[in-house]
């Protein structure tokens, strides 16, 4: 159980991965000892589900939340977060990491003493070097420099973060946490600062994450953000549709005055007719998703009972949510 012995909780989903959080365990046992209890998500393993006997194993106090399915990393955070936050006291600081090693415990203290700091809620891990392939660091520049055109903010961080107890009931009420975390903490308002630290080689294994899971990821982060996305998005569609009509309105004039080649007329107003109609039927249909969107925003707390079938702590039996 969570009590004020413990100094912080960590946060952490697992999905077919038992050898690398296992390590993780142990090397938060060696670091932080009791003063750390986890929180590991097991986002419905079926080769290699997650027991207690790891964090047991490792000296680590903690709980184990098995899911009934999969339900990806993000809900799996949220999930955490959600129970977390109905155990948590004022005091008590919430780090998220991943359980593949890529987070380095080592890093967790420099998170903690920046949160320290009476105008920050959050503190996350801004990468300064990462252990990837070449492919991934340019489509991930590509997609900051999207994002950041899409939504008006920068998002140069992940999963990797420090969070104040106040911090973790704002995130939890919010549906966007469950569609992409990081996202959601830009969404939140919350006063959020950036702590530079290298990025770790993984434990074990290979990611589970594929490209095409990478861009869904990505996108689902644009999610977070739809209403602004759409705006500009039909911002964008008005202003293609207003130079089509000035661009119709210049081939009139050049027809009427003779200073146009045969066929070239009939050509030219057709397509600027066809990419005013077009941009301009966008820009009516982003505006009225705009309005569905906005209208049907519901904002509830994350219902995390309703994914877990079993919750396992260390040293008591399991019990059902």
């Amino acid at each position: 159980m969570i009590d004020s012995s413990h100094r912080f909780i960590v946060v952490t989903p697992v999905y077919e991965d038992v050898e690398a959080s296992s390590r993780l365990f142990k090397e938060l046992s060696a670091e932080f000892g009791k003063e750390v209890f986890v929180v590991a998500v097991d986002d419905g393993s079926v080769k290699q589900p997650l027991q207690i006997g790891s964090l047991s194993a490792a000296g680590v106090d903690g709980v184990v939340l098995t899911l009934r399915r999969n339900v990806g990393h993000q809900r799996a955070i949220a999930i955490g977060l959600g129970y977390a936050s109905e155990h948590i006291q004022p005091e008590q600081r919430v780090v998220v990491m991943d359980s593949d090693g890529e987070d380095l415990p080592s890093t967790i203290p420099s998170l903690l003493e920046s949160l320290d700091s009476a105008e920050t809620d959050v503190v996350v891990a801004e990468r300064k070097s990462r252990v990837e392939t070449f492919r991934f660091k340019a489509f991930y520049a590509i997609y900051k420099r999207f994002f950041g055109l899409m939504t008006g903010r920068a998002i140069s961080f992940g999963n990797f973060m420090a969070l104040k107890s106040a911090a973790v009931k704002r995130l939890v009420a919010m549906q966007e946490l469950s569609i992409h975390v990081a996202g959601a903490v830009l969404a939140s308002k919350l006063r959020t600062s950036a702590f530079p630290l290298d990025r770790g080689p993984r434990y074990a294994g290979k990611s589970k994450m594929n490209f095409v899971g990478l861009a869904l990821h990505g996108f689902k982060g644009l999610m977070v953000f739809a209403e602004v996305v759409l705006v500009r998005v039909g911002i964008a569609c008005a202003a293609i549709a207003a130079l089509a009509i000035g661009g119709a309105a210049t081939a009139i004039v050049l027809k009427l005055i003779g200073f146009s080649t045969p066929g070239w007329f009939s050509i030219a107003f057709g397509i600027l007719v066809l990419m005013f109609l077009q941009t301009g039927a966008l820009a009516l249909m982003t505006l009225m998703l705009t309005g569905v969107v906005r209208g049907g925003t519901v904002t509830t707390a994350i219902a995390y009972h309703d994914f877990i079938e079993m919750i396992t702590e260390t040293n008591r039996k399991p019990t059902l949510p």
